[in-house]
């Protein structure tokens, strides 16, 4: 991870408010919260908490995000009836919704939380919207790849703090569960930065 480096643990969190309550609820040391996307503009409730929190900017990261459709190991894309994603995520796939009008457009609360429901479920007609990271954390198969409306879709990212600066090593790192880092992984989840001994 660029912030941070490779040595993270990601921790789930179920929406933008329960992370944003992440350090209050000791959690967490920093949060990392996606803020702007450019297929798609703000992301309104993560700026919105970020404007009423006593939070401060730490560091900022923009990532290339790719959205892929995972579904049930086995299942294909003729037996999708339904696809899930947090309201970002199905908004940067308006062309993919366009081409598959009977494909039943469903709002979560985050990506990667999607693709567990769809994997716990077990339904092969159920589909999310995701990175590869969440498809390789949950054990759901890719059916169509790359979703996102311009290979150009960049999201913005801030790590937060309750402090000022990056103390030396942080232990916890709360991030939403649908954010992508630079290998196509899925991230709006709590992060755990490994401590390191000086």
């Amino acid at each position: 991870m660029k912030l941070l480096g490779a040595d993270i643990e990601l921790v789930p969190r179920p929406t933008f408010a329960a992370l944003f309550t992440s350090l209050d609820d000791q959690l967490a040391d920093y949060v990392l919260s996606p803020i702007e996307n450019s297929l798609i503009g703000s992301i309104h409730p993560a700026v919105e908490l970020l404007n009423a929190s006593s939070l401060v900017v730490a560091g900022e990261v923009t990532i290339q995000i790719r959205q892929q459709l995972i579904g049930c190991p086995g299942s294909v894309f003729e037996e999708i009836k339904a696809v899930e994603s947090h309201p970002a995520a199905l908004a940067q796939c308006k062309r993919f919704f366009a081409e598959y009008p009977l494909v039943e457009r469903i709002e979560t609360e985050d990506t990667a939380g999607s693709v567990a429901r769809v994997m716990e479920r077990g339904d092969r007609t159920r589909a999310a919207i995701a990175g590869r990271r969440a498809a390789e954390l949950y054990g759901g198969s890719i059916i169509k790849e790359n979703l996102e409306d311009h290979p150009n879709n960049y999201t913005r990212f801030v790590l937060l703090s309750s402090k000022p600066s990056i103390g030396q090593s942080p232990n916890r790192i709360s991030g939403p569960r649908s954010r992508q880092t630079d290998n196509n992984n899925q991230y709006t989840e709590t992060l755990k930065e490994e401590v390191f001994e000086s």
